[in-house]
């Protein structure tokens, strides 16, 4: 009796640990995932504010609520299952979307530069009274186009664990759609809240607090630039590693001149890791690759920015 006891506890530990480690390698590929998407992850948060600025104050929340309620319907509802299919069954397709998806965050990237020397501006401030009518239109405008960027976030996330088991994917898929999107969707609700914080602090008594509170009014602005800003090279860096990676890998033409920009920055890797050691050699090795790939994504983007300008719906941008 105790022998069989025994047994089974041996069994139950076995398989605790084996659970245990495959959390341990959702986590990882969750981190792995989660990095790769770091430029759209950016750009996601840098763009979510202006749906919100200029609101009245005690509506900015929960329409940033509802945005984030209708991102976790997308990925969990439209995306995951989208993705998880085309892996099955369709995986020669992955790389094709991934590449259009670097070209669109490519795009991105460009057209943001082009408007910023042009002197244009991407988006209209809204209108600081709104009715129900005009805030759901406000939050289905906002949940397109997280649509696009939680498409391409869970597209690279399951790229990197596509030699993983089904449900290491899908596990992995989950995760990503829910770390991110709190994340994100924190970070939101802190950076439009920020303001409102800084008041209520500049009206207190204390000297410091009111120092404290005038600085975070001040800041806000400049915070939102250098989260567009970072934004902006954050999709032109992936845009650019994603097409550089995935046409290399997929050409399928034999071609050398296809290889010829991923084979340059491994190149240029390995020669900065053999001469630098340690912890420096791999930071100035990924600074090469990251500025490598941003100024393919800008060149590429430009290109396709120029394309669509030439077109008759792209010249609405002129107006």
């Amino acid at each position: 009796m105790s022998a069989g006891l025994f047994g089974l506890l041996d069994d139950v530990a076995a398989i605790a640990k084996l659970a245990a480690a495959s959390v341990d390698d959702v986590g990882a590929a969750a981190g792995r995932a989660t990095a790769k998407a770091a430029g759209v992850v950016i750009d996601d948060t840098a763009v979510t504010p202006q749906y919100v600025h200029g609101l009245a104050a005690e509506r900015e929340l929960p329409i940033v609520k509802k945005i984030a309620l209708g991102s976790i319907r997308n990925k969990l509802l439209i995306i995951l299952p989208a993705a998880l299919l085309l892996s099955e069954f369709l995986p020669g397709l992955l790389p094709v979307i991934l590449i259009l998806g670097g070209t669109f965050l490519a795009y991105e990237g460009a057209h943001k530069i082009w408007h910023m020397v042009s002197h244009h501006d991407d988006h209209e401030t809204p209108v600081a009274e709104v009715g129900p009518e005009a805030e759901k239109d406000l939050v289905a405008g906002a949940v397109r186009t997280d649509l696009i960027l939680s498409a391409e976030i869970m597209v690279i996330a399951l790229d990197s664990v596509s030699d993983e088991s089904f449900w290491t994917k899908l596990a992995t898929l989950l995760v990503v759609a829910f770390v991110i999107t709190i994340g994100v969707y924190g970070v939101v609700a802190l950076i439009v809240k920020m303001d409102d914080i800084g008041l209520r602090l500049a009206q207190r008594s204390s000297a410091l607090a009111k120092r404290v509170g005038l600085g975070l009014v001040s800041f806000m602005p400049r915070l939102l630039s250098i989260i567009s800003v970072v934004g902006t090279v954050a999709m032109l860096w992936v845009g650019g590693h994603i097409l550089m990676v995935n046409v290399a890998d997929n050409h399928g033409s034999g071609l050398d001149l296809w290889n010829a920009p991923y084979d340059w920055v491994h190149g240029i890797e390995h020669d900065i890791h053999h001469a630098i050691e340690g912890f420096l050699g791999d930071a100035l090795a990924w600074l090469a690759n990251t500025g490598i790939s941003a100024v393919i994504g800008l060149v590429v983007g430009a290109v396709v920015v120029l394309v669509v300008q030439l077109l008759p719906f792209g010249k609405k941008d002129h107006a």
